[in-house]
């Protein structure tokens, strides 16, 4: 652990939080915001992996950024304590490993989901512990609130920005120490904030893509990661006739289009991945929509647990407009779900979350 502590006159009597610090406008605007309403503040960045990761493309498209130097330069520039943890063998084990398992097996993983419920609100927790800090924030967009005696999350101000797709995973205990300053502000906001105090980050350019494969190639990281390729196998129609070869399973996602290298004389996408015999249905648009799927891992926020089928407007997916649909609990950590109208590309791997107004209900792992 490498800790770097600035010059500070911070009030010592005040409330002690960890903020989690990436370098960028969002983490660096949140550890000023909460300095200002008086918190004692420090700023943690978390070390997730080195560029021996990234396959060669990837390296190009990651530049040659170091997260922890531009984070401790605005810890600095607040006067606030900064500590650096390495959290590489942790990352991998909780993160990475089961993003390629998943894809291997065929289902299509969230990698940002496991990050936040085994790192940033998992292992940092008790990081947090052990540096003195009973709070811990970060830049996400979204608010905590307290409703019928349980902490929730409502949506953030900034629709574009609203991150609770991301956070379904968060205990009841996990919320009670946590802090999302951002919350009630829109990019612009914080972008001028940023601006104002002169922190580099003001005009850094959001990610977009997951951060160990920020050129999208997720098959080519695969691949070099597992140290293999994977053979090619049968294109097949929903009646299982073969249309043509596809270059290897993990190309391949529930929905996608682009890509696949055939011509049928129509627009085709991917419907089903079998791993155990190596086809990819293709089915036109319109075979892609269900109604019904089943949610493992459920975590419920609003509620302890659903005694009866509840009303809620719900996601299978981050960009998802969200749907009504109806759920009801089967087991201590698995929901049934049914929409009332069809829904696009459901795929197991990805999550589902679902919303009572503009709280976030719970989530789960589609299964």
């Amino acid at each position: 652990m490498e800790a770097h502590t600035a010059q500070s006159n911070y009030n010592e009597t005040a409330k002690r939080v960890l903020v989690a610090m990436s370098g960028g406008v969002d983490s660096s605007v949140a550890a000023y915001l909460l300095k200002a309403e008086g918190y004692d503040v420090a700023g943690v960045t978390l070390r997730m992996f080195g560029r021996e990761l990234l396959t060669e493309s990837a390296r190009e498209a990651y530049g040659e950024t170091d997260i922890v130097s531009d984070a401790r330069e605005a810890a600095d520039r607040l006067s606030i304590p900064h500590h650096a943890l390495d959290f590489g063998e942790a990352f991998r084990a909780s993160v990475v490993d089961p993003f390629v398992r998943t894809y291997c097996d065929g289902g299509t993983p969230n990698p940002c989901i496991e990050c936040n419920r085994c790192l940033k609100f998992g292992k940092l927790l008790d990081a947090a512990d052990e540096l003195g800090y009973p709070l811990l924030a970060t830049g996400h967009y979204s608010k905590i609130e307290t409703v019928d005696g349980r902490r929730v999350l409502r949506l953030a101000k900034d629709p574009k920005k609203d991150q609770t797709y991301m956070l379904w995973s968060l205990s009841q205990e996990q919320l009670a120490r946590v802090r999302f300053p951002l919350g009630g502000k829109n990019k612009d906001e914080v972008r001028e904030i940023a601006a104002s105090l002169g922190f580099t980050s003001a005009t850094k350019k959001d990610s977009q893509d997951i951060c160990f494969i920020p050129d999208g190639d997720y098959a080519a990281f695969i691949e070099q990661y597992l140290g293999t390729t994977f053979p090619e196998g049968d294109y097949l129609d929903r009646d299982g006739n073969v249309l043509g070869k596809h270059r290897g399973i993990i190309h391949y996602t529930v929905g996608q289009r682009k890509g696949l290298g055939i011509a049928l004389g129509e627009p085709m996408y991917v419907a089903r991945k079998d791993v155990l015999h190596n086809t990819v249905t293709l089915v036109r648009n319109e075979e892609l929509f269900g109604k019904t799927l089943e949610v493992e891992r459920a975590n419920l926020m609003l509620w302890e647990r659903l005694d009866r089928p509840v009303r809620v407007k719900a996601k299978v997916r981050y960009h998802h407009i969200p749907e009504w649909a109806t759920v009801t609990q089967i087991s201590d950590d698995r929901l049934h779900v049914e929409f009332d109208s069809p829904v696009r590309a459901i795929a197991k791997g990805q999550s589902f979350v679902m919303y009572v107004d503009d709280l976030l209900a719970g989530g789960g792992i589609i299964c």
